[in-house]
């Protein structure tokens, strides 16, 4: 067993799992180790019963501006690559229809702004604008017992990459073990990040452990560890906790509502599971947790350790809490909780996208959600809606890399390129070979098609409704 490493990577989520392979195949770093305190990799937040399953691409995603959508979709194209290179068997990721759903006048024309104006057509060429009967064809029950006098859009594409991202995260580390300068370590709690002279040491239940470099990817955990070594201190988190109804075979694919604005928290939106398709999972709700991970009551005080108790941290959620979006949102999904109520509630979200769902259709999903810890600036008193992530002295914090799984391998890239930068230089990164064995295998619109033409090239006009 060695005792000293080049890097060591804290947390073998999704997060952690992508750098250690990006690292491992692509740079020379001769060292590299991986903790993980649970038995197996990413069994936390990255499960599949813990998170929507979904590879965002900024697509059908209403709340990103095309900026962000452009960032986004470089990393959702990286993972859908090495998917596509690795999971030829669909193991571990399917591949379905998925749209964003417009319901009524107002809707219908933000969806045809965004795609015709806003330049989204163009920077997606497999998105198609569709109508009623186009809907109707992908998802029966969009349309069945829906009024005919609505008016209905959607924005769709067959890039609806659903995702295991907890299998994909297995599958970062099998590839990474295959070399041998890499180590991992699971059932292996970190208790202690402390700096020395040499970089880090990493105190363990097992012992200590010393490298140059450390990168913290623990999820809401990884800010505790950067307060503790002085970062972080204008930051703290307010834990989310997200579920889901389910209902017997609903959706073909995924179905998107429009985001609500100015709210960090995925739209309801209706899917078929990725490893059962008979399934339809609705949601998520979002309601907060004084827990940093869902359904452990001991870290309630980990969650009070990175809150601090101070009136910087308390004057920034009451400024937080009283939006006047926020608030309201924030009191419903505690409503959807309570035994007998929560069902009838949640009903309307359901029936927005299957009009002909009945309370006796829909259950709460037992055992499923996990915790997404959303940033919140303490100067600013608001929360932080970009990527979390804190970089100091030949350490990196990745705390909710924006949009989370979905851009794993992008923010593993950029953490490669620092991470040698950090080892002054001595190692190299491949990026063309990590380029090759990701992104270039990711289908693209047929060359001289979808490719060479403008949106409204493409969709002259929307189907009528009639």
């Amino acid at each position: 067993m060695d005792e000293a490493y080049d890097l060591i990577i804290v947390g073998g989520g999704i997060s952690g799992a992508s750098l250690l392979y990006t690292v491992s195949k692509f740079t020379d770093i001769e060292d590299v180790a991986l903790f993980e305190k649970e038995d197996d990799v990413a069994a936390i937040n990255s499960d599949h019963t813990n998170n929507s399953q979904t590879l965002h691409f900024g697509d059908i995603e209403t709340n990103y501006t095309l900026e962000k959508a452009e960032d986004v979709k470089e990393g959702a194209e990286l993972l859908a690559g090495y998917l596509e290179h690795y999971d030829d068997d669909r193991e571990f990721h399917d591949r379905r229809s998925k749209m964003v759903l417009g319901v009524g006048d107002e809707e219908v024309r933000s969806l045809e702004s965004r795609y015709h104006e806003e330049g989204f057509g163009d920077l997606f060429p497999k998105l198609d604008v569709i109508g009623r009967e186009e809907i109707a064809e992908h998802e029966p029950k969009v349309v069945e017992g829906r009024d005919p006098g609505t008016e209905l859009r959607a924005l769709q594409t067959p890039d609806g990459y659903v995702v295991d991202y907890g299998k994909t995260a297995e599958s970062f580390v099998e590839r990474a073990r295959e070399e041998a300068t890499v180590d991992v370590y699971t059932g292996t709690e970190v208790r202690d990040l402390t700096e020395t002279a040499r970089g880090y040491t990493v105190t363990t239940e097992d012992g200590p452990f010393d490298c140059e470099v450390a990168v913290v990817a623990a999820g809401s955990h990884s800010l505790q560890i950067a307060k503790d070594l002085g970062y972080g201190e204008d930051k703290v988190l307010l834990p989310v906790a997200g579920s889901f109804f389910l209902a017997d075979d609903f959706l073909n694919g995924k179905v998107y509502t429009l985001q609500m604005k100015k709210l960090p928290f995925a739209a309801v939106h209706g899917d078929a599971d990725v490893h059962d398709d008979s399934i339809t999972r609705f949601g998520p709700t979002a309601k907060l947790v004084p827990t940093l991970e869902r359904g452990r009551i001991s870290t309630v005080t980990d969650f009070l350790d990175v809150f601090g108790l101070n009136v910087a941290s308390f004057l920034s959620y009451a400024n937080i809490l009283a939006d006047r979006i926020l608030l309201p949102y924030v009191v419903k999904n505690l409503v959807y909780d309570v035994p007998g109520v929560g069902r009838r509630a949640f009903l309307p979200h359901v029936q927005k996208v299957v009009p002909e769902a009945s309370l006796e259709d829909i259950e709460r999903a037992k055992g499923y959600g996990g915790v997404r810890p959303q940033i919140v600036d303490t100067s600013e008193k608001s929360l932080d809606m970009g990527e979390a992530k804190i970089v100091g002295d030949d350490v990196i914090f990745n705390i909710t890399p924006s949009p989370g799984a979905s851009t794993c391998l992008k923010n593993a890239m950029r953490d490669a390129r620092q991470v040698v930068e950090f080892l002054d230089g001595d190692y190299e990164f491949d990026e063309s070979a990590f380029r090759e064995d990701t992104i270039e295998h990711f289908p693209r619109a047929d060359e001289g098609d979808a490719d060479d033409q403008t949106a409204d090239e493409r969709i002259a006009a929307p189907a009528d409704d009639d």
